[in-house]
């Protein structure tokens, strides 16, 4: 039974303001709770779980049963963020990064141009993490990538892909030899031009694309070519994503 202040304290962290007050991600699912204990990692804040879940999964939170609570149902259904609450509801603390000690210069990188959609997010970090790719930038913009529904689409590549707020004009300073690709339809064929073997990747909005803003520090527009025959009028952003990130690799 939970007490009436981390009822309060759990139900504060379905706002994005207090989630970011708090420095806390929140995580739910027995998949994506799986994922997090593999990982072994040492930001788990707490796990909120029924009694029966905890009970089957004792040896997987060993090393945290300090910070497991048994809830209710009800208990469950009052702080989570889904439809149908999934068993364990895990907090982790935000984790901080700094892109300036990485070097960036032989290796791909993301930028995210104001992508909003929870589920487009999650899925660029999964492909993300599927092509090996370390970095994923976000616009200021961007859905914060510790929503609860990003959280849950990326299947466990928030733990292992590092992301963080920037401007691509930032990043262009501290990289200003690094190209920077960007989809437009003005742009030449991937399948048709000569591709960089390292670089920055910006992916635009889903419904207006790449803003004037970071089209101005595009070096190379490149165009994913539809079929003669299609006749959808563009892509999905983390479809298109996909696309790009398995041509790269091929490169």
């Amino acid at each position: 039974m939970l007490s009436q202040k981390q009822l309060k304290y759990l139900k504060s962290l379905r706002q994005r303001k207090f989630r970011q007050k708090y420095g806390i991600l929140v995580a739910e699912g027995v998949k994506t709770a799986r994922e997090i204990f593999q990982e072994a990692t040492q930001d788990l804040e707490g796990i909120y779980a029924l009694p029966d879940w905890i009970t089957e999964n004792a040896a997987s939170i060993s090393a945290w049963q300090d910070i497991t609570w048994p809830v209710s149902a009800s208990e469950l259904a009052a702080i989570s963020l889904l439809k149908t609450p999934n068993q364990v509801y895990c907090l982790l603390r935000q984790r901080e990064y700094d892109y300036q000690e990485d070097d960036l210069s032989d290796c791909f990188s993301l930028f995210l141009d104001e992508i909003r959609d929870p589920g487009n997010m999650g899925t660029i970090l999964r492909i993300a993490d599927w092509f090996g790719i370390k970095w994923v930038f976000c616009s200021k913009n961007c859905v914060e990538v510790s929503n609860p529904k990003v959280v849950q689409a990326s299947m466990g590549a928030f733990l292992r892909v590092k992301t963080q707020i920037v401007t691509l004009a930032e990043l262009k300073i501290a990289y200003p030899d690094l190209p920077v690709l960007g989809t437009s339809l003005s742009g030449t064929s991937i399948f048709a031009t000569a591709m960089p073997t390292s670089g920055i990747v910006v992916i635009g909005n889903e419904s207006t694309g790449i803003s004037s803003e970071s089209a101005s520090l595009l070096t190379q527009k490149i165009l994913i070519p539809r079929h003669p025959e299609g006749g959808a009028e563009s892509l999905n952003a983390a479809v298109a994503t996909g696309i790009i990130c398995a041509f790269l690799q091929k490169k």
